[in-house]
């Protein structure tokens, strides 16, 4: 397996997860339990789960009234984007072992 399918494969799994755990939470909120800290699903989005967990927001009609979710998940993703735009096109080529 390279390098490329392994990166793919993560974003899919990461994504996938920020979008469960948006579920979750919103399923913990109807049923005043334990929640999901907002730390959490912040983290998730940052380390590339931020299109499952837009997702997750969408679908469930979950966090869309918090400023900090509204405006922060898609500022992560503009970021991801602007720093994949910013390796793809760049003359610098990275090589993997």
């Amino acid at each position: 397996m390279n390098s490329l399918t392994l990166i793919i494969i993560y974003f899919i799994a990461i994504n996938i997860i920020g979008f469960v755990l948006m579920g979750i939470d919103k399923r913990r909120a109807i049923k005043n339990a334990f929640r999901i800290p907002e730390a959490t699903l912040f983290s998730v989005a940052a380390v590339g789960g931020c299109i499952g967990a837009i997702l997750g927001m969408i679908i469930f009609r979950h966090k869309t009234k918090h400023w900090s979710f509204k405006i922060g998940l898609p500022a992560i993703l503009l970021i991801h984007l602007a720093l994949f735009a910013l390796l793809a096109f760049s003359p610098v080529t990275f090589s993997f072992i």
